[in-house]
């Protein structure tokens, strides 16, 4: 019998989990919908955060009292190697509203495998793209 999955979730290792919460919830829209010390904050070590039919999970790179005044660099080198991909019917509408906001955002643009497409960075690096078929 085949495996049956019914949904997946992204894990991705953060350095600055308020930073990164501000990034995904204020800016882009998700939902935080659980989260480790909730007494916290934002300042929580791991989150859970949905937006339509997608989630994504974070995860704190160091122990809050083990974490170093900056990233370190040999550590999130290859971040931009990590691209999330999102179904998004309106790329333009999606860039629009991202520009409004003050995110730095690749134009939108038809793709070679033919869907428009537009491209950002989240805080540690990490590649987002928001597609849809043209």
């Amino acid at each position: 019998m085949p495996i049956i999955v019914k949904s997946s979730v992204t894990l991705l290792q953060v350095f600055d989990m308020p930073t990164s919460i501000k990034f995904y919830r204020d800016l882009l829209g998700f939902q935080l919908v659980d989260q480790s010390q909730p007494e916290l904050g934002d300042d929580c070590d791991w989150a859970m955060l949905r937006l339509d039919n997608s989630e994504l999970m974070l995860n704190t790179a160091y122990e809050r009292h083990e974490r170093p005044p900056a990233p370190d660099q040999s550590r999130i080198a290859h971040h931009d190697d990590t691209m999330i991909y999102f179904g998004c019917p309106n790329v333009d509408a999606a860039f629009a509203y991202l520009a409004s906001r003050g995110v730095e955002a690749r134009k939108p643009a038809i793709t070679k495998y033919g869907f428009k497409a537009m491209s950002l960075s989240d805080p540690d690096g990490y590649g987002l793209t928001f597609h849809w078929p043209a």
